[in-house]
């Protein structure tokens, strides 16, 4: 395998995109999804960015790109940039060790940008290590249909008890254990049922705790 799967804690960094059109917004859109500081460079920009800008959400820098504009970036994404743009942001990005993303453009790379599921806290990553992105967005739509809001909803009552689980079972071997009983258990399909309360007890009835 060439590529290795992580997950960024971008909460809060500054990240870069170069570019305005439709593929830059897919990039904006995944980067505010995980809390990111955003500065898009670009001489125009579609609505969507537009629409954030006016809130307060991104930054614009309305001109092309200049070298220097990665200084503090924890990574950047690069669409619909002539070569020689492409080619001047990877020099700079390996010169500052930001990890840079070129769409369409594998060699100039420093991280693959997956196809995404997002459900809540769950997050779905899928990548073909750039050579068939196609297969990857039909995966996706797959998982799409198969991970519902139910999932969602589980790990926000997840999230509620972990504290209090694990001072009531010290032993991690054992909450490890409960957990697959619960996860095995009907509780997704209760909650897909809309019937949270059977859920609530059924937390409690396998864990020992009540999620709030």
């Amino acid at each position: 395998m060439r590529y290795y799967p992580v997950y960024l804690d971008l909460q809060g960094r500054p990240c870069v995109v170069i570019g305005g059109g439709r593929l830059a917004e897919e990039k904006v859109r995944g980067l505010l999804a995980a809390g990111a500081a955003v500065t898009v460079i670009a001489t125009d920009v579609d609505t969507e960015i537009r629409e954030a800008v006016g809130t307060g959400r991104i930054t614009w820098i309305p001109r092309v790109y200049q070298r220097g504009d990665l200084a503090g970036a924890a990574l950047a994404f690069v669409a619909g940039q002539d070569p020689e743009t492409v080619a001047a942001v990877w020099r700079e990005g390996k010169e500052r060790g930001t990890l840079i993303n070129t769409v369409d453009d594998v060699p100039h790379c420093g991280f693959i940008a997956p196809s995404i599921v997002r459900r809540g806290d769950l997050t779905v990553a899928i990548s073909t290590s750039g050579k068939a992105p196609a297969l990857a967005v039909r995966l996706r739509q797959r998982l799409e249909g198969m991970l519902g809001d139910e999932h969602a909803r589980f790990l926000e009552m997840a999230g509620t008890i972990r504290q209090p689980l694990a001072e009531r079972h010290p032993d991690f071997a054992t909450r490890r254990e409960l957990w697959y009983r619960l996860v095995d258990s009907d509780v997704l399909d209760l909650l897909r049922s809309g019937d949270e309360t059977s859920a609530r007890a059924r937390f409690e009835e396998i864990l020992g705790v009540l999620p709030a």
